[in-house]
């Protein structure tokens, strides 16, 4: 092809490309109100309006606390990649994007929540396909380190027993609670004093963050899983010890990632029930799991979904401030 060729090639791409990006815009909105009514549909409300209401108070608004909590910890681990993605967003930004990203990857899936809506609400906020994946690595790697960290230690110490109906055994799950803590050991070394700062993979650069911002990664993790583990905890009226609800929560997750699931629906309850079957009754627990999802997915969703609607009808306006903004800065600077 000659390069004139190329160029009329080029052209009628561009031309093209505002009326390909608002089909794609379209499409995108139009599977995320699917997604959100085909959730909707699939609850039974009336069973969900039985079991909160069987609550106390205090026991909601202390499971809705924790809930809150796990959530503003969530959101500053996007924080944590605005300097290692080297961007300029303003935190007031950030916060409701991630908190958006969370509830909606919680409910629908990492590939909506996690991947689709902050590529198109940062790229919307002016970030760069780079800035964002960098963003994206380091949340992942928080969420993920805090889980190792947590689940190694429980696994390790030998504090959940798992039911003898089960493959994996007592023994395993102690070796592999190990594991877990290596792999954390392994990468804080890494971060510390390895030579070698960064690896190529498949186009993209991976960076290894610094010490300091790797153990603040294993901190905000662990406190998340926490936190969550303490929602389930007083949703099932504190009738199981904390640390074997933690346990058990590590197991289910994992469980519910390998399946696939959005939600992990089915699978968290069928562990929960497998591992307390000795201590509450089957009811008491499913029960306890609807109102865990309710406070810590259902609420935040409808909230998220709201704050989604507010991000889109204000993103140009503020990437048109963030980039007056930056404009103002680099005159400072070169003046």
């Amino acid at each position: 092809m000659s390069q004139t060729n190329q160029a009329e090639a080029k052209s009628g791409w561009r031309r093209r490309w505002p009326l390909i990006k608002k089909i794609l815009t379209y499409v995108f909105f139009a599977l995320v109100v699917g997604l959100l009514g085909g959730l909707a549909r699939n609850l039974d409300w009336g069973e969900v309006y039985k079991t909160l209401r069987n609550y106390q108070a205090q026991t909601l608004w202390m499971a809705g606390a924790a809930a809150f909590g796990s959530y503003l910890v969530y959101c500053f681990f996007d924080v944590l990649g605005k300097g290692y993605a080297r961007h300029d967003l303003p935190i007031r930004q950030i916060l409701p994007v991630t908190f958006v990203c969370y509830a909606f990857n919680l409910n629908l899936s990492a590939w909506v929540g996690g991947i689709a809506l902050r590529f198109r609400l940062y790229s919307r906020l002016g970030l760069k396909p780079s800035q964002i994946t960098r963003v994206f690595t380091i949340s992942i790697l928080t969420n993920w380190l805090g889980y190792m960290w947590l689940a190694g230690m429980i696994f390790a110490m030998g504090w959940i027993q798992p039911p003898a109906s089960w493959e994996i055994g007592f023994t395993a799950l102690r070796v592999l609670g190990v594991g877990l803590l290596v792999a954390c050991v392994v990468y804080l070394w890494l971060c510390g004093f390895s030579k070698r700062r960064s690896w190529t993979i498949r186009g993209h650069e991976i960076q290894l963050p610094s010490l300091r911002l790797a153990l603040i990664q294993l901190v905000l993790g662990a406190a998340n899983w926490s936190l969550m583990a303490l929602v389930v905890y007083f949703m099932l009226s504190q009738k199981a010890a904390y640390p074997e609800v933690l346990g058990i929560l590590m197991i289910s997750s994992i469980a519910g990632v390998v399946t696939h699931i959005p939600a992990g629906l089915g699978v968290i309850e069928a562990v929960f029930v497998a591992m307390l079957a000795d201590e509450m009754s089957k009811g008491a627990i499913v029960g306890g799991l609807i109102g865990y999802r309710v406070i810590y997915f259902l609420i935040p969703l409808l909230f998220a979904t709201l704050v989604y609607v507010v991000l889109e009808a204000r993103a140009k306006k503020l990437r048109s401030s963030n980039q007056a903004g930056d404009q103002q800065t680099v005159s400072q600077e070169t003046s």
